[in-house]
């Protein structure tokens, strides 16, 4: 799909301090817009208030303009309007425009019966959901209500999603085979990642989606959502995976190589943003570099297909 104008995002969620693996997704993110001389938001996707917390917003924002990466929309200067938290309006209007379609219905499984033995995986280990809910009476669904609050589900029919990836190619998924009905809004209330993802990339007008490949499979039913409720597709191009050297993800978790600790230590940010580039093949030694000056190098063409071990070190 071509844009006139690029607009992109880096929407990090602030469960934690960035580290590496996130500096990489948003360094890469940036460029892609930069280079097309693009449009820059940056959007907090705290919906999880368990998780998120306002201090880590906060963190993203000190490290990211530590690292020279600017955005034109966003963060603490773009005020509410960029944290999903406060974009809960939005969210149950379009949970309405659907369940008005009667796309929606209750769901009242447990997690233990969702991850029961016999239950469909996809090929990531993500249950795929056996529809055990679609199609309950009246009088179950009131009987069900009594024990447990429901989740929303959105039925999804034999469809086939195909799209094409900047990077990865052309990707497939049948949607009813591969993904199953799934989840808009949980049990507590919270509104699901696909739906609020989907309508602010809408609402800000998003054209260029740059992200982790972790994301590639859940697309298609982004661009299912999309296509339920009117939306634009925006163009997606997913990036391998900054790994460790024993290819384990990089956690916040687990405190992995914060930016914090590392600027902590006297690393400079274009020590950092040298390594992340040559790990990207946009330059052909790990030397400092800054962000600004990586701008008329990058390509997408130049960036590898498969995760990376990548090995640190102080």
């Amino acid at each position: 799909m071509e844009h006139t104008m690029v607009k992109g995002r880096f929407a990090p969620s602030p469960s934690g301090r960035m580290h590496l693996g996130n500096a990489w997704s948003a360094l890469l993110a940036w460029l892609s817009v930069r280079s097309r001389g693009g449009t820059m938001v940056l959007r907090l996707e705290d919906l999880d208030p368990d998780r998120c917390k306002r201090s880590f917003c906060d963190g993203v924002e000190e490290d990211l303009r530590w690292l020279g990466l600017d955005w034109d929309e966003g963060g603490c200067q773009g005020g509410d309007l960029y944290y999903q938290s406060k974009r809960s309006a939005w969210y149950a209007e379009a949970l309405e425009w659907l369940q008005k379609q009667e796309l929606l219905y209750p769901c009242y499984c447990t997690r233990g019966q969702l991850h029961a033995a016999n239950a469909p995986h996809r090929s990531d280990g993500e249950v795929i959901y056996a529809g055990t809910c679609r199609n309950l009476t009246m009088e179950e669904r009131l009987e069900r209500e009594k024990v447990r609050r429901p989740a929303l589900r959105i039925r999804v029919p034999e469809q086939e999603i195909r799209f094409t990836d900047r990077l990865q190619g052309t990707y497939t998924e049948q949607l009813a085979q591969d993904c199953g009905d799934f989840i808009l809004r949980r049990s507590d209330g919270v509104f699901a990642y696909q739906l609020a993802v989907v309508v602010d990339d809408a609402l800000m007008g998003i054209t260029d989606v740059t992200r982790g490949s972790d994301l590639l499979s859940s697309t298609p039913r982004q661009i299912f959502l999309q296509q339920q409720l009117g939306y634009a597709t925006p163009e997606y191009c997913h990036v391998p995976l900054l790994c460790a050297p024993d290819g384990r993800r990089l956690s916040k978790r687990e405190a992995d190589l914060t930016l914090a600790a590392l600027r902590e230590s006297g690393m400079k940010p274009e020590t950092i943003v040298g390594r992340l580039a040559c790990a990207a093949g946009l330059i052909d030694r790990p030397e400092p570099i800054s962000a600004a000056e990586l701008i008329p190098l990058f390509s997408v063409d130049k960036l590898p297909k498969e995760d990376l071990a990548f090995r640190w070190q102080v």
